[in-house]
């Protein structure tokens, strides 16, 4: 899966000279969080919510407001923007991306086709992959389980589901308790609840959770 697959479009962008207020206003229409500052066509910078809302006076302050509203106007997007701007392309790996934006601590990468700018990829794009890769909206039986970390273990457990009349609905392998284990938590049809741990049998260490 590549991060142009599952990006967010068309790009909302903002200028440089935009007021802080008028962006504000635009984040909280289009339910965005944040949005690449273009001028020429380029990309200049990235703003998030909270650069804009840290430009803000804070609520202790002894201004009044109409002294705030015109400080608030003079603030340009330019003031609070990031300029070293982190991107990817639509065929970087969707979990690359997640890796920068965890490891950066960011919500959000633009998606770049040489200097254009063709989407975003943010963290409710990763949620909403993370969702589908757990099969977290299909109703079927949920199981998690330690399993020895050697080679045909995978397919061991795989085996004894096909075996069993059961169909995978999701798949995915954790870290374990220690070196020597994986944890797997899958989501599994036409195999019932009381019949699973009998199904699976040596071919995992521990269930951790059936539901």
């Amino acid at each position: 899966m590549f991060v142009g697959e599952r990006m967010s479009r068309p790009v909302i962008s903002v200028t440089p000279d935009a007021p802080i207020n008028d962006v504000l206003a635009m984040f909280k229409k289009e339910h965005i969080r944040r949005a690449p500052v273009m001028k020429d066509g380029k990309l200049v910078g990235i703003v998030s919510e909270k650069d804009l809302l840290n430009a803000s006076p804070s609520d202790v302050t002894t201004l009044s407001v109409w002294e705030m509203n015109y400080l608030i106007s003079k603030v340009k997007v330019k003031n609070v923007m990031t300029k070293k701007v982190i991107t990817v392309t639509k065929d970087t790996p969707i979990e690359e991306a997640a890796r920068i934006m965890a490891d950066k601590k960011i919500g959000g990468l633009p998606v770049v086709d040489g200097e254009k700018v063709v989407g975003m990829i943010t963290e409710t794009d990763l949620f909403k992959v993370f969702l589908e890769l757990m099969g977290a909206r299909d109703k079927a039986l949920r199981v998690t389980a330690s399993v020895d970390d050697k080679p045909g273990v995978l397919a061991k457990v795989t085996k004894a589901i096909a075996d069993a009349g059961g169909n995978f609905v999701s798949f995915g392998f954790f870290s374990g308790e220690d070196a020597s284990t994986k944890t797997l938590t899958f989501k599994v049809e036409g195999i019932k609840k009381e019949e699973i741990k009998k199904v699976l049998g040596n071919a995992v260490r521990k269930f951790w959770d059936v539901r």
